[in-house]
């Protein structure tokens, strides 16, 4: 991790400890994931125990330590969504992507969670994928989302 881009960060909360959890989501927003070493940096500019901040990114699910895949592709495995077939539409995406929920694929192009409720029963199952929720969703429907979002991630890179 850049230097700079962590002291923007910290400056942006003006360097205050208690907004520790909004800097390390404005890491993981960047990095994809908590590299310990940007840890290890924040916990020294702020004069926080390593530990603490340790304790805050393992607490919080929306927090990872290991790297996560630059498409997040999360299978609602709520009650709702179960009923409907969230399994199948998880075992789909585990057979297509060589991967299991709680992995990333080795290009971190693809991370898979099973994640509980997203709060949107009425269109399960759903999976969201970024910050786009996609009801109705079906094994048929696996194959043609992984390939638009690899088209997308395609796209980017001959733009960067």
């Amino acid at each position: 991790m850049d230097k700079d881009f962590l002291n923007r960060i910290i400056k942006k909360y003006r360097g205050d400890p208690g907004e520790v959890l909004e800097m390390l989501l404005d890491i993981q927003e960047e990095e994809k994931y908590l590299p310990r070493k940007a840890l290890n940096s924040l916990a020294e500019k702020l004069n926080l125990p390593l530990a603490k901040i340790y304790r805050l990114a393992e607490f919080y699910e929306s927090l990872s330590l290991k790297p996560q895949g630059r498409c997040q592709i999360n299978v609602c495995a709520g009650t709702a969504c179960h009923v409907r077939g969230a399994s199948n539409i998880l075992e789909e995406f585990e057979q297509q992507l060589g991967i299991k929920a709680g992995q990333v694929t080795p290009d971190l192009n693809f991370g898979l969670k099973k994640v509980n409720c997203v709060g949107t029963c009425a269109l399960g199952p759903v999976v969201t994928i970024q910050d786009r929720y996609l009801g109705n969703m079906s094994p048929l429907k696996v194959k043609k989302v992984i390939q638009e979002y690899s088209d997308l991630k395609d796209r980017e890179k001959k733009h960067a």
